[in-house]
């Protein structure tokens, strides 16, 4: 290809010759921090219709391997913008990545938007919380549909026992796991079963490679975005992002059998 035909892509025509002519892997890391914000727009826009369970850094990591892809795949001859393409391609990885990771049923979600939206509208109309009876009645279902339909939406509700929390004193922080009461008398069977699970999780991190381990304790435990932790490691956010899926992978296919650790009512 002539140097005319990256033209149109601007200030990083070079970097793109240099990819797509030579296959220089360092262009192709330029590229992926160039348009990497690319990545934050997209996501953030998609974020807001997201169920709760699904953070921003998840919608990142899809996202950022829908850029990959689109550096890959784009035609530099048809002569169209780049950021045109991706961000198609990016917003289907990351619609791609969410339909993977949500085991929960259509209809089940269906089911807790219409009785959330219903919660809503009966507090703005009647300046306080409705009660199940009247969110049934507003939905045309019977108390027991109510009752079995909300029994099921709990069920598939994902709470992190270790995710950090608030009190009205800010400077007191705990986590879900310690507001559990301990009834005074802790079933001993109980104990047992969570030092067991915590033991597994434990052996489980114990087997990553010290590259994993850091990036899952700089990703889940200190709070950074995966752009962050390439910066910390001097690394490439898509390096990044294949260190921190081999890690998750390896820890769920250890952990695949202790769902119960990160599921309530399951």
């Amino acid at each position: 290809m002539t140097k005319g035909t990256y033209e149109h892509l601007g200030d990083k025509a070079a970097m793109w010759q240099a990819y797509k002519e030579r296959g220089d892997p360092g262009a192709r890391e330029d590229l992926i921090l160039g348009y990497i914000e690319l990545v934050k727009y997209v996501s953030g826009q998609m974020a807001m219709g997201m169920p709760a369970e699904i953070g921003p850094s998840d919608l990142e990591t899809y996202g950022i391997f829908g850029l990959m892809d689109a550096l890959d795949k784009f035609d530099v001859s048809r002569k169209i913008k780049f950021e045109t393409y991706a961000v198609m391609r990016i917003r289907g990885a990351i619609l791609d990545g969410v339909r993977n990771m949500d085991w929960v049923p259509a209809s089940v979600r269906r089911r807790s938007r219409e009785i959330r939206d219903a919660h809503q509208l009966l507090r703005a109309d009647l300046g306080r919380q409705a009660t199940d009876e009247e969110v049934a009645r507003y939905l045309g279902i019977s108390p027991e549909r109510m009752r079995k339909d909300s029994a099921q939406i709990a069920r598939t509700t994902m709470v992190y026992l270790d995710e950090a929390r608030t009190t009205e004193d800010v400077s007191n922080v705990d986590t879900l796991l310690s507001a559990i009461p301990d009834e005074r008398a802790p079933d001993p069977f109980e104990e047992t079963s969570w030092q067991a699970q915590r033991d597994r999780l434990a052996e489980a991190l114990g087997e990553l490679n010290e590259q994993q381990k850091l990036v899952i304790t700089l990703y889940y435990y200190e709070g950074l975005t995966l752009s962050e932790i390439a910066e910390v490691m001097e690394l490439s956010p898509s390096r990044i992002s294949q260190v921190h899926s081999k890690a998750v992978s390896r820890l769920r296919g250890k952990l695949s059998s202790e769902k119960a650790l990160f599921l309530m009512g399951e």
